[in-house]
């Protein structure tokens, strides 16, 4: 109800089996219904819908949610008003609008990434969120312009599930974009966490792509062992959590998906505009995730983490490889 003449909407039906085409065209007569006959996964359907589309600004809305009044015009106000911003995300609340889902990504430095401000009640307007920039813009509720979109390659479909945001937003950082968050333009998600073991592989698997395609050269040589004794933690963690199954799939993944990684990195880092340092910092060494458990509490790891990555940053900027902000991108290898 909020659509204005010319605007697109776009549904792509990943081969439900509950009606969806027939009830999309029954509900809106004027939509393309986009059917590929199999369930290509959240990347490959984005970037399905993507190129049947022809306006300027595209939106990703995922189907379990629900715009509030004034969304379509609050969206487009970021490139309406001019901000420069290279992709953005509305507020997405969950519980019919009393808690947030997510305010904007947060990506730490071991590519482990999760929704800020997630389980925060919304009391009022002073507990909302300020227009401003995020580490990842939610695929729940992602603008971006055709011209960014086209310039960075879409989402990773082979990721099928999980962290292509991520991904999408890191490339966008690399190319000197802007992510931010336009918190006027609210959707509610029908989000649960919990959804099974066999997510846990697409999110361990689609972090390691992450790192390896997105993390400059630089940063990640620096990072070695950081990434290592993650890895290494994680493995009692998953086993006593019920995925260390799924855990070492992820692991299988990535071997098997290392050329083209590194093809893909070589590709990704070559269109890189900003430095090492810079684009470090706008990752974290804090773990305040709510699902991370009491592990991300214990104060000497929060301490080390401090620690480590201060240490990461300083020599980020230090003369050398890496460059300071601001000037030209580092000459470290891809």
């Amino acid at each position: 109800g909020q659509l204005r003449d010319g605007d697109e909407l776009i549904v792509v039906d990943n081969a439900s089996a509950d009606g969806t085409p027939d009830a999309v065209r029954g509900l809106a007569p004027g939509a393309v219904v986009v059917e590929p006959g199999s369930n290509l996964g959240f990347s490959a359907g984005c970037d399905a819908g993507v190129e049947r589309a022809s306006g300027e600004l595209l939106l990703l809305l995922n189907p379990d949610a629900t715009v509030a009044p004034g969304f379509r015009d609050a969206i487009e106000r970021p490139l309406a008003e001019g901000r420069g911003w290279a992709a953005w995300m509305g507020l997405v609340t969950a519980q019919a609008g009393r808690v947030i889902n997510t305010e904007g990504g947060v990506v730490h430095f071991t590519g482990i990434a999760w929704a800020g401000g997630a389980g925060r009640r919304i009391e009022g307007s002073v507990d909302r969120p300020t227009p401003g920039a995020v580490g990842f813009a939610s695929g729940a509720c992602l603008a971006i312009p055709r011209g960014t979109w086209e310039s960075v390659g879409g989402l990773p479909r082979p990721f099928f599930l999980y962290h292509e945001d991520v991904d999408l937003s890191l490339r966008v950082r690399l190319s000197g974009g802007v992510v931010g968050i336009e918190p006027a333009a609210e959707v509610d998600h029908e989000y649960e966490f919990e959804k099974g073991p066999g997510k846990w592989r697409f999110m361990e698997r689609n972090r390691g792509a992450t790192l390896l395609r997105t993390y400059p050269g630089a940063l990640l040589a620096l990072l070695v062992p950081a990434l290592a004794v993650t890895e290494l933690a994680l493995l009692p963690i998953s086993v006593a959590s019920g995925w260390g199954r799924q855990k070492l799939l992820a692991w299988a993944d990535l071997v098997r998906w290392l050329p083209r990684l590194l093809r893909e990195r070589r590709e990704i880092q070559a269109r890189r505009s900003v430095s090492a340092g810079e684009f470090a910092a706008a990752l974290t060494a804090e773990l305040s995730s709510p699902y991370l458990g009491r592990t991300a509490a214990v104060a000497p790891l929060r301490w080390a983490l401090r620690a480590y990555w201060s240490l990461v940053l300083g020599l980020l900027r230090a003369p050398g490889p890496a460059a300071s902000p601001g000037t030209s991108p580092d000459s470290s290898p891809p």
